[in-house]
C-alpha cells in the first residue's frame, strides 16, 4: 500500500471517528446492587452537537436496558420506559435519579462500587445516521452524594 492510499485511508477513518463522537458525555455512572437485587440505574450527562436521539442502549450485564423517564402524574410519581430521547444541539440533557435514567434490569450479576461496566448508546442524527458509543461506566455505591433517589426501583412494574 503506497502513502497515497494510507493518507485516503486515513482521511476516512479520521471522517468515521468524528462522526462517531457527535454526542460527548460526561459523569457516567452505575448505581452499585446487593447480592440478589435485578435492577439498578445508570445516569451521565449528553450534550450533542446537532440534533441527535438516543434511541437505545445496551449492556452485557443486563438482560434488558432501557431509557426512563419519571414524572409527577398528578400527585403520583410514574416511571416509565420511553422509545428514545432527543438530545438537543449544544443543550445538556442530565439522565439522573429521579428524571431520564438508564434502568439495567434483570441483572445477570450484582453491581459491585469500584467495578466498571460496559454500556453502549445508540444514536439517531436527524438525517437518520445511526452512530454508537461504547462506554466503561464506573460502578458506584448507593450514597446521598448521588441523588435522593434511594430505594432503587423495587415495585418498578415494567412489562416485559
Amino acid at each position: 500500500m503506497n502513502i497515497k492510499h494510507l493518507i485516503t485511508l486515513f482521511a476516512f477513518t479520521a471522517a468515521g471517528a468524528l462522526q462517531a463522537q457527535t454526542v460527548d458525555v460526561k459523569d457516567a455512572w452505575a448505581r452499585a446492587t446487593v447480592q440478589g437485587q435485578k435492577a439498578s440505574g445508570a445516569f451521565m450527562k449528553l450534550t450533542a452537537k446537532q440534533a441527535t436521539r438516543l434511541v437505545s442502549v445496551s449492556s452485557p450485564v443486563a438482560g434488558i436496558v432501557e431509557v426512563h423517564e419519571m414524572k409527577m402524574e398528578g400527585d403520583v410519581m410514574k416511571m416509565r420506559a420511553i422509545t428514545g430521547l432527543d438530545l438537543p444541539p449544544g443543550q445538556t440533557v442530565e439522565l439522573k435519579p429521579g428524571g431520564y435514567h438508564v434502568m439495567l434490569l434483570d441483572l445477570k450479576t450484582a453491581l459491585r462500587a469500584d467495578q466498571t461496566i460496559p454500556v453502549t448508546l445508540l444514536f439517531k442524527n436527524a438525517q437518520g445516521q445511526e452512530s454508537r458509543q461504547e462506554l466503561l461506566v464506573p460502578v458506584r455505591a448507593m450514597g446521598a452524594a448521588q441523588g435522593g433517589h434511594q430505594g432503587g426501583h423495587q415495585g418498578h412494574g415494567s412489562k416485559h
